[in-house]
């Protein structure tokens, strides 16, 4: 069930209807999670028994450490036995989650890979291949139900006594999908509590929903016709032709993701939630630490909490901190899908995070100054960081290793038939998007629509239904994050 559909539009009305009607939270809850189920079922109805099987597993396994230090008060021998214990119980979770993960989703990638380095050998070896059907939204609620445990293993989080409330954490149908990632410290009390509709968070919850839609529909399917041109055929495009492939491609990922992410939070508001920003404008980003501070944040938090941290994050030498960044990015480009082009993708991003470390002047603390020097970093540290996000975009995009190789010995400004066209339609749909961006960073308020005056708000939000529903792609496509 896609957001940007009119099944999915009557399937909303339907929950928010019941969700008003219904007065008690604990009949809220089990509708929505009745709802939630059959959100996710909609693709296929077997694969509920995964999400099923790992919500029961992690809610199991973390009252049982509550009641290991129950019976085992932490004293003397005990202790030892008790630590023993919630390791082996945090274990399970962890390595029950992370074997579902990868079966499903890298077993075929690692054995293909297998096989092609042992022919590369010259050893004759056979591949071992599953149909093997990738379950939507696999990797986020993965990673959301670890930090749970992970939490509680840590003793700073207290368990959910109710299945029902925590089931329903795992799997709300807004953020289900393709997240943001929720941390259950400040999700599970939401569902834990009476919920209380605000007129202004119902406000918000409409305006997100329609800027996102706008930003799917109008910008980023749009985009993408030009995106797959480029990197679909690239024998095919002139220099610039690829390097506009790479602006629309930049263009499409981020309004595709941060829609999904918008109309989730939106729906979230209307049904009294509050999910995490997971966006915050992250091509006005300076440093590669401040895109990771703005692009995919509850991924980004993620892997800083329980993974960079966990490696030893920057305690130790410049050298140990440089190998926390890089194995962080290399594995956050793995989560993404099983392609060898994700992992170059996490490498790169690796990589620049430890040069603007390394580079005096390209540090974070320099660009910390006011007037004219501040408005001069600004002038090429925005430029340069964006051109170094599309780059990562390339490696993100193309499917194989010889259509990277062919972008980066073929891209330039060789005009091409069609690519004034091409800039002029670009141009066209990257300024409504610069144009809102730049208030909202001005203004430091991702939702300053909802401050103008009623009138003007019906005026913008019409102004956008309208502009999807004339330019928007006829047929609803799926969200990139889907395969994720």
């Amino acid at each position: 069930m896609q957001f940007n559909s009119f099944t999915f539009g009557g399937f909303l009305l339907i929950v928010l209807a019941l969700n008003v009607a219904l007065r008690d939270r604990r009949a809220q809850n089990a509708m929505l999670l009745v709802a939630s189920y059959v959100f996710y079922g909609w693709w296929n109805w077997k694969l509920l028994t995964l999400i099923a099987a790992s919500t029961a597993l992690d809610y199991v396994l973390a009252r049982q450490m509550v009641a290991t230090d129950a019976t085992l008060p932490p004293t003397g021998e005990t202790a030892e036995v008790n630590a023993r214990r919630r390791r082996m119980l945090v274990r399970t979770s962890v390595g029950a989650n992370l074997a579902l993960l990868g079966f499903f989703k890298y077993f075929n990638f690692f054995c293909d890979s297998a096989v092609t380095m042992a022919r590369g050998l010259g050893l004759d070896v056979d591949p071992i291949v599953f149909d093997i059907l990738l379950p939507v939204g696999i990797s986020f609620y993965t990673f959301q139900t670890l930090s749970y445990t992970i939490d509680v293993y840590r003793r700073q989080l207290e368990p959910a006594e109710s299945l029902l409330d925590f089931a329903l954490f795992v799997s709300f149908f807004p953020q289900l999908v393709a997240g943001p990632i929720e941390r259950a410290s400040t999700f599970l009390p939401q569902v834990q509590r009476p919920r209380i509709l605000r007129a202004g968070e119902l406000v918000a919850g409409v305006h997100l929903i329609t800027w996102g839609l706008f930003k799917k529909v109008a910008l980023a399917d749009n985009a993408a016709v030009y995106a797959d041109a480029a990197f679909n055929d690239m024998s095919h495009a002139s220099g610039l032709g690829l390097v506009l492939g790479a602006l629309a491609f930049t263009l499409q990922i981020y309004c595709d993701f941060s829609a999904y992410s918008d109309i989730a939070r939106g729906c979230a508001k209307l049904l009294g939630f509050e999910l995490m920003l997971n966006f915050r404008l992250p091509y006005f980003a300076q440093s590669p630490s401040d895109f990771w501070r703005r692009w995919h944040i509850s991924l980004s938090t993620w892997l800083r909490d329980y993974l960079y941290i966990t490696l030893g994050g920057n305690r130790g030498s410049a050298l140990m901190t440089y190998r926390n960044l890089t194995l962080t990015m290399l594995l956050g480009g793995l989560w993404h899908g099983a392609r060898w082009n994700y992992v170059l993708w996490g490498a790169f991003h690796g990589l620049i995070l430890v040069i603007y470390r390394i580079v005096p002047f390209l540090r974070d603390d320099v660009r910390k100054s006011d007037g004219l020097a501040g408005a001069l970093n600004l002038a090429w540290r925005i430029p340069v960081m964006f051109a170094l996000t599309v780059i990562g975009w390339v490696l993100f995009r193309a499917e194989t290793f010889d259509q990277i190789r062919y972008w980066f010995t073929h891209a330039s400004l060789e005009r091409g038939p069609g690519d004034v066209r091409t800039a002029a339609a670009l141009a066209v749909m990257w300024l409504p998007l610069a144009a809102v961006q730049t208030v909202q960073q001005l203004r430091g308020d991702l939702l300053w629509t909802t401050r103008l005056r009623p009138a003007l708000q019906v005026a913008v939000l019409a102004l956008l239904c309208a502009t999807a529903l004339i330019f928007g792609q006829r047929e609803a496509s799926e969200f990139i994050y889907f395969q994720f």
